[in-house]
């Protein structure tokens, strides 16, 4: 039976790269690209197909930042696939990103150089907005609506006799000081993103304790420094035209700076060959890249504290609750109307 692979976010960078990848190995695969934008998800189905002309590649409208349209992605899925294999949870978003130029440029001359670069950690902030649903849009996009995906899909991924994944992308921005339980959404701070990632770190360990029994596996992955369509949208073009030098001086001293996109989906494709039995539940698994270019993968411990991971997957039950009842209200209005 043919294995089937859903990549949130497949249309460019990271996710495009993992689905290339994965086609290289296993042509026989039933990878659907679940993506918002359906021009640019067209787009990367044609690209695929030109180099693997007899790949099975679907194509599926989802805004994983819409609680309708996770739902209506979901029940589509349900009617297309007896199961999943695997779902690769990759779409994120990082709106309106500020660089603090001067903490910038004194880090750029520092030791700290390299950390600043790997993780952005006090330098990195957003402008995040309330979404249609009335949740905080980075909240919905990188972790919400993916939790519920899996909610929805759970007839598919849990089935007797049989091992499904759940894989995330994280990222090394992910930190658990920015992260407040009383606050999942991070609707008083400045990094969403960060918060977010985190968020999603403790997910899958939560996920861990609660699934695995069912047959549901999660991981979560780390692409290193990569330049994708997200990356470049922090800071203007003419910064990394002076920068992009000093990045590939840096890599040769760190493993870290994956760059390309092909590298930064290292451990997300290798992930995919191995037992979920055999891997940390508690470990991220990073993408890295030698001085002399070689790819490979690294487990390393994450920071997360368990009673801490159960109160907000709890909380994000709750808050599903919450979301289904309101949209089941304003379809009942329209109905009315």
């Amino acid at each position: 039976m043919e294995r089937v692979v859903i990549v949130t976010g497949a249309n460019s960078g990271i996710g495009l790269a993992l689905c290339e990848r994965l086609l290289t190995e296993d042509s026989q695969l039933r990878l659907c690209l679940a993506c918002r934008n359906m021009q640019r998800a067209e787009a990367a189905r044609a690209t695929l197909l030109t180099s693997h002309t007899s790949a099975h590649v679907d194509l599926l409208h989802l805004d994983v930042g819409s609680v309708q349209s996770v739902l209506s992605a979901a029940q589509e899925v349900k009617t297309r696939y007896k199961r999943i294999d695997f779902l690769y949870l990759n779409a994120g978003i990082m709106p309106n990103p500020q660089v603090n130029v001067r903490a910038f440029f004194k880090g750029l001359f520092s030791r700290n150089v390299i950390n600043m670069f790997v993780t952005a950690e006090g330098l990195l902030t957003q402008q995040d907005c309330i979404n249609s649903d009335g949740l905080q849009e980075v909240f919905a996009t990188n972790l919400f609506g993916h939790f519920l995906m899996i909610r929805e899909l759970e007839p598919l991924l849990c089935q007797a006799g049989h091992m499904s994944r759940l894989v995330w992308t994280s990222s090394s921005n992910a930190c658990r000081s920015v992260f407040s339980i009383e606050d999942m959404q991070h609707r008083n701070g400045k990094e969403p993103y960060s918060s977010s990632k985190y968020a999603s770190d403790m997910l899958s360990v939560a996920l861990n304790r609660h699934m695995n029994s069912q047959g549901l596996f999660s991981t979560v992955t780390c692409p290193g420094v990569v330049m994708t369509n997200l990356t470049y949208g922090i800071l203007p073009s003419f910064f990394w035209t002076f920068i992009m030098p000093i990045m590939w001086l840096i890599r040769t001293f760190t493993n870290t700076f994956t760059l390309k996109p092909y590298n930064g989906a290292e451990a997300l494709h290798w992930l995919f060959f191995q037992n979920p039995e055999s891997l940390d539940p508690r470990a991220k698994y990073h993408s890295l890249t030698s001085g002399f270019g070689r790819n490979y993968t690294q487990p390393r411990q994450m920071d997360i504290d368990d009673e801490m991971s159960d109160v907000l997957y709890e909380k994000l039950l709750e808050l599903e609750k919450v979301v289904r009842r309101k949209l089941n209200e304003q379809n009942a209005n329209n109905k009315a109307q």
